[in-house]
C-alpha cells in the first residue's frame, strides 16, 4: 500500500503567507514607529527630570528617524540631534563621565518600551501567520 501525501493545505499555506507578506510589513512598520514614538518622548520626560537647570534645552533634542533597509526592515535611530541646542551633550548625559554619573534617560525609556514592542510585534507575526 502506497502512502500518499495530500498537498493542498501546504499550498493554502502557501498562499496565505505570500498574501501576508504585504500586511505584516506594513504593520510592523507601525510597531517600530509607535516603538520609536514611545521612546522618544520617555526619553525626552526622563531628560526633563534628570538634566535639571544644567541643560533645559536638552530634552527638545531628542528625535527619532525610520530608515527602510530594504522591503523587510524597518530601523528606528533615537537620541538627541547633536544640531539641536545642547543635543551634542547627549553622550555625556547619557553615558555619563569620571566627573558626572550615567543619567541613562534613553536606557530606561528603551527599557521600558521593549516589553510593548515585543508584545505588538508578536501580534502582528501571529496574525500574519494564522491561516485556517
Amino acid at each position: 500500500m502506497e502512502n500518499q501525501f495530500d498537498m493542498r493545505d501546504v499550498r493554502r499555506l502557501e498562499e496565505h503567507l505570500a498574501r501576508s507578506i504585504p500586511l505584516v510589513r506594513r504593520e510592523a512598520r507601525k510597531v517600530v514607529s509607535k516603538g520609536a514614538l514611545n521612546v522618544k518622548r520617555d526619553w525626552a520626560k526622563n531628560a526633563r527630570r534628570s538634566s535639571g537647570r544644567h541643560a533645559p534645552a536638552y530634552p527638545a533634542s531628542i528625535s527619532y528617524d525610520l530608515l527602510a533597509v530594504g522591503l523587510d526592515i524597518t530601523d528606528a535611530r533615537i537620541g538627541p540631534d547633536k544640531g539641536a541646542p545642547q543635543g551634542a551633550l547627549g553622550n555625556l548625559l547619557e553615558y555619563g563621565s569620571a566627573k558626572n554619573p550615567p543619567h541613562r534617560d534613553g536606557g530606561r525609556a528603551l527599557d521600558a518600551e521593549t516589553p510593548r514592542f515585543e508584545a505588538a510585534m508578536e501580534v502582528v507575526m501571529s496574525r500574519g501567520l494564522a491561516w485556517w
